[in-house]
């Protein structure tokens, strides 16, 4: 918050004010006290440390310098504590590129995990055991070459861009993926996992996805595998270039040396592209879970064409029944027609049958009446004229009417009932417009 400076005069004092008559005082002041004053402060400390102890500043110096070593060791013995290689002692600072930046500083087991914070530590550790000047009190006559390694270790690792470029080729993190027989003895989870996220750390994407375990979604597992098959990698490769030579004289030479480096860049991450790949298949190869899940699709892939089957089989077996159904009621109808007009052409032979068998009984009335003829036989020509008007009498009727017309001549016997009944049936079908006024002479 900024401060604000505010300018305000000071009040005018009355005219003609001073201190010597105007000013009067509010109180007294309190009564002297002695008090006891101690000297402090590191600077006393030490002198009194010096004191007592009977040392020179430089003695004093040099075990202050000790003990701070032993505290700081003390310290990070918990969490920063390595064996040092003596070989590693003996290496030559002129090979830097070819130093293991993280043994050099004791953090083997950290790597790329390391934190910054950590590595500050690891530097100040490994400064106090291995600076010249220590050495040189302590009355070692050792060149300082490991702590030149120190400070390019340290200078490298605190670059975020130079860090990134030696994690990229640091061996020491890179972890083998297991064999076929290893995974058989033993867990597939525990031994692939380590792997992927050795390589996760060189994914542009974050989070990576974890490998999981056999209870893992069907879901999940194909997405662990899309992401690594098509994994964005930052790695690079520059840490390994060839030195370009530093001659603004020998352009030539920098340039070939530059294309050489790129050139070999690709190489390399191609490379580790296929290595990748060849990884990933691997691991899908040994995983038992993709199996399952191949198995379970087969098998509800084949389960829904034995559905798809047996539909079909159903829906044909079912068309051939309504086919066999439709067949079995097509000869049933078949059959009652066949009856039926079995029984209507029976029918209509007996209607045919009782027709003739009526007309015969009409006609015969006519006879029996002797063809209305009174006194002896009818003569030739009075038989014809009758039996033409009983005929068109019968021609002028149906079955039905002409059934009516044999009952109502059952029975008559004298010529004048039957005559009656041919005139009656005449004078109906003369009502009912079939037959003219006259037509059947013999009846009108």
């Amino acid at each position: 918050m900024a401060a604000i400076t505010i300018n305000l005069p000071l009040p005018v004092l009355p005219e003609g004010w001073s201190a010597e008559k105007d000013f009067k005082a509010i109180s007294s002041l309190s009564p002297a006290t002695q008090r006891n004053v101690e000297p402090v402060g590191p600077h006393f400390l030490a002198h009194a440390r010096r004191k007592r102890h009977k040392r020179t500043f430089s003695e004093d110096e040099r075990i202050q310098a000790q003990e701070n070593v032993k505290k700081v060791e003390d310290d990070d013995a918990g969490e920063i504590s390595e064996e040092e290689d003596p070989l590693m002692l003996q290496r030559d600072a002129k090979d830097w590129k070819g130093q293991d930046h993280y043994a050099v500083l004791g953090l083997s087991k950290y790597r790329y995990k390391a934190t910054e914070d950590q590595i500050k530590r690891a530097h100040r550790k490994k400064v106090l055991r291995h600076h010249p000047d220590k050495k040189a009190a302590s009355g070692k006559t050792e060149d300082d070459s490991f702590f030149k390694c120190i400070q390019k270790a340290t200078e490298t690792l605190l670059d975020p861009v130079k860090r990134r470029q030696w994690d990229s080729v640091d061996p020491g993190a890179d972890l083998e993926p297991p064999s076929k027989k290893q995974v058989q003895k033993g867990n597939f989870y525990k031994l692939w996992g380590p792997v992927f996220e050795s390589e996760g750390r060189f994914s542009k994407k974050q989070p990576v996805p974890k490998l999981g375990d056999e209870k893992s979604s069907k879901e999940a597992v194909e997405g662990f595998y899309d992401f690594w098959s098509y994994f964005d990698s930052w790695r690079t490769f520059e840490y390994e270039d060839e030195d370009v030579p530093d001659d603004n004289e020998n352009r030539d030479q920098k340039r070939h040396v530059e294309r050489k480096n790129a050139n070999a860049r690709r190489k390399k991450k191609t490379e580790d592209t296929a290595r990748l790949r060849k990884l990933v298949e691997d691991a899908m190869g040994m995983d038992e879970r993709l199996k399952r899940f191949k198995k379970q699709q087969y098998e509800e892939k084949n389960k829904k064409k034995i559905e798809r089957e047996a539909a079909a089989a159903k829906a044909k077996e079912e068309e051939a029944k309504r086919k066999e159904e439709e067949a079995k009621l097509a000869k049933v109808r078949e059959e009652q027609e066949k009856a039926q007009k079995a029984d209507a052409k029976k029918a209509k032979e007996a209607a045919k049958n009782a027709a003739k068998k009526n007309k015969r009984v009409v006609r015969g009335a006519a006879k029996d009446a002797n063809y209305f003829h009174e006194g002896g036989d009818a003569s030739a020509a009075e038989i014809d004229s009758v039996l033409n008007d009983v005929d068109l009498v019968i021609t002028k009727v149906d079955n039905e009417e002409l059934a009516d017309l044999t009952a109502k001549l059952n029975g008559k016997k004298g010529a004048g009932e039957i005559k009656a009944v041919f005139v009656d049936e005449v004078k109906r079908l003369v009502g009912a417009g079939k037959m003219k006024e006259g037509e059947a002479k013999n009846f009108s």
